[in-house]
């Protein structure tokens, strides 16, 4: 009754109420699954722990530290690495990808929070352990927000300002208590947030791009590096957490190893070999065509297909709106109109890819083909005056053409647009008022880059626009789209099931100045960050969806994004040792859960 009470003054003092501990929290709803589950249901829980994998990615890296903006896109992958795991680094909670945005128990065991979600509690599994066996504790944790803060780049700098009170509650728990800036997504963001050990690292020189192996607790140690070739990671036997559910089934190799190339022609060369064990494929004709090689002939390599119940995402030619000649939104929907989708789909893809015509396509999220509902137009308020009828009614589709390359209609309202843009034909130029010539150059990265905005040159050629294409090495690229020093790029936004904060940093004002931010088109509106505020807030999964629909029409509507096509499944092929379980979840494969066969 003693430690009842206790507990009891302990809340009161600190303002909030006393909330029991859960195994699992989701953004929207309950988690699915329940307290006691024994692994993700898209793992295999038996699978024979051995063997090794070589990755291979196309860039260099000269750093080993990701959570700084020095060389950020230049940090050795498989550090924390959505795509090969956080090998060294970990986080509170652990994401399932099998349902849309639900965590569960990592570093901490158990969490707390109330309804309104002003706080949320990690309760830290007391097994949990650094690589040196020192023990992880709350304060690593308050170390780690608090050096992120002041040496880390977005979005690890801006955790805090969401927080009012960070403290040490007890022996092994932390507590974030959250300002009025915060929202129903914020306990969520700081619970995927990484934990650094306080004892081994220098704060004073944290922000300095390091070849130096750093000290985890996750389930890998670095093995060897060789800065820009190759980074080999090898299990940590003595790994705390390889029989908490939620990493059963996960990081299955004894040795894992990333490769780099300097051009994706050279890494497909090397998977064709066997240096290379998987290669992640997203073109349609070199999926079709460029795998008639003995290793696929004799079945020691393997082509899988998988089928993610994923929006389709949006890849496009991204508009830098900084620069004075994308200004104009009637400009950019003319310059959108001009590209002749069905003549690049047919001459370059084999008319593989459909057209891409929402930022959700495929899910319940999307605007298209649905009506706003008065809800939505509610919400959109005045800015529901900025978008067309035809998004507003869920008819709107983009243009198509006769594939020609020079379709005479759809270049004819390509024309007029630019008149409401304040541009005309004179003497074969397309122009504005004060007779400057509309030109701009396309920043592209890799040859296929390349030949799309080639096949885009060519179709704005007939109205007089000239529109120049630079492709540029990685660092290059990297440096230029920090610095935002680029007009036109081509660049794809991933769409999942439960967006939220990163649409901030895609598209809220706050990040249009911000160097090594993803607002790539330079948005700064203030209905944009308020429909997005929306997203946040929204407890139901009808309010949220309401949100994002209308956000997904004033998105579309601002045309900051030529959008290109997708193709609704996954494709890899694999070395045949190379395992996957038979469940794909719904995010699709999960690299992290395969394995080796060959393991003994």
């Amino acid at each position: 009754m003693r430690h009842l009470i206790a507990g009891l003054v302990l809340s009161l003092i600190s303002g909030i109420a006393a909330a029991e501990p859960l195994h699992g929290i989701a953004m929207h709803g309950e988690p699915a699954l329940p307290a006691g589950f024994t692994h993700f249901p898209y793992v295999n829980p038996d699978v024979k722990k051995g063997g090794r994998i070589t990755y291979g990615v196309v860039g260099t890296f000269d750093n080993l530290n990701p959570f700084i903006l020095k060389s950020m896109r230049t940090t050795a992958r498989g550090m924390w690495d959505p795509q090969y795991g956080n090998l060294v680094f970990e986080s509170l909670m652990q994401r399932s990808r099998d349902e849309s945005f639900s965590l569960y128990g990592l570093l901490a065991e158990t969490v707390e929070w109330d309804e309104d979600r002003t706080f949320i509690q990690f309760n830290l599994n007391p097994k949990a352990r650094w690589a040196d066996g020192q023990p992880v504790t709350p304060d690593d944790v308050i170390f780690t927000f608090e050096l992120l803060r002041d040496k880390g780049r977005v979005p690890f700098s801006k955790r805090l300002d969401l927080v009012s009170n960070l403290e040490k509650v007890g022996e092994h728990s932390v507590r974030f208590t959250f300002n009025d800036k915060a929202d129903r997504e914020t306990p969520l963001i700081i619970a995927l947030a990484p934990v650094l050990p306080k004892h081994a690292i220098d704060a004073a020189t944290f922000d300095q791009s390091t070849l130096t192996p750093p000290l985890g607790s996750g389930p890998y140690k670095i093995k060897a590096v060789k800065p820009g070739e190759r980074i080999t990671f090898e299990r940590d036997p003595n790994y705390w957490g390889k029989d908490i559910p939620s990493r059963v089934g996960f990081e299955n190799y004894d040795e894992i190893s990333v490769e780099y190339f300097l051009q994706d022609a050279t890494l497909f060369e090397a998977f064709k070999k066997g240096d290379v064990d998987v290669y992640t494929d997203g073109d349609p004709v070199h999926w079709a065509r460029a795998y008639d090689f003995p290793a696929i002939s004799s079945g020691e390599a393997i082509k899988d297909v998988f089928k993610p119940e994923l929006p389709a995402g949006m890849l496009g030619f991204v508009f830098n709106t900084r620069r004075p000649q994308f200004a104009n939104a009637k400009v950019r929907e003319a310059l959108a109109t001009a590209f002749d989708f069905e003549w690049v789909n047919r001459n370059l893809y084999g008319g593989a890819y459909q057209r891409t015509q929402s930022f959700w396509q495929n899910s319940s999220l999307s605007s298209l083909g649905k009506p706003a509902s008065p809800e939505e137009l509610a919400l959109l308020g005045d800015a529901k005056a900025r978008i067309s009828p035809a998004l507003l009614d869920g008819s709107f589709r983009l243009p198509v053409t006769d594939g020609s390359g020079r379709d005479r209609a759809v270049l004819r309202k390509a024309v007029d647009l630019f008149k409401e843009g304040g541009y005309t034909i004179r003497d074969g130029k397309m122009v504005d008022a004060a007779g400057k010539p509309l030109a701009f150059e396309i920043m592209t990265q890799t040859p296929d880059q390349e030949k799309l905005a080639i096949a885009y040159q060519r179709s704005l050629q007939p109205l007089g626009i000239t529109a120049a294409i630079r492709t540029v090495d990685d660092s290059q690229y990297q440096s230029r789209t920090i610095a935002f020093d680029y007009d036109m790029i081509v660049k794809s936004f991933a769409s999942s099931l439960s967006p939220g904060i990163e649409q901030d940093g895609r598209w809220g004002s706050a990040a249009k100045d911000r160097q090594g931010s993803e607002n790539y088109a330079g948005v700064a509106d203030p209905d944009i960050d308020r429909l997005i505020a929306a997203i946040l807030k929204a407890r139901g999964q009808e309010e949220f969806e309401t949100a994002v629909r209308a956000y997904d029409r004033l998105l579309m509507a601002g045309n900051y994004v030529i959008p290109l096509y997708h193709i609704g499944e996954q494709w890899v092929a694999r070395r045949k040792h190379i395992a996957h379980p038979d469940t794909v979840p719904l995010y699709g494969y999960q690299f992290p859960a395969w394995w080796d066969e060959r393991a003994q």
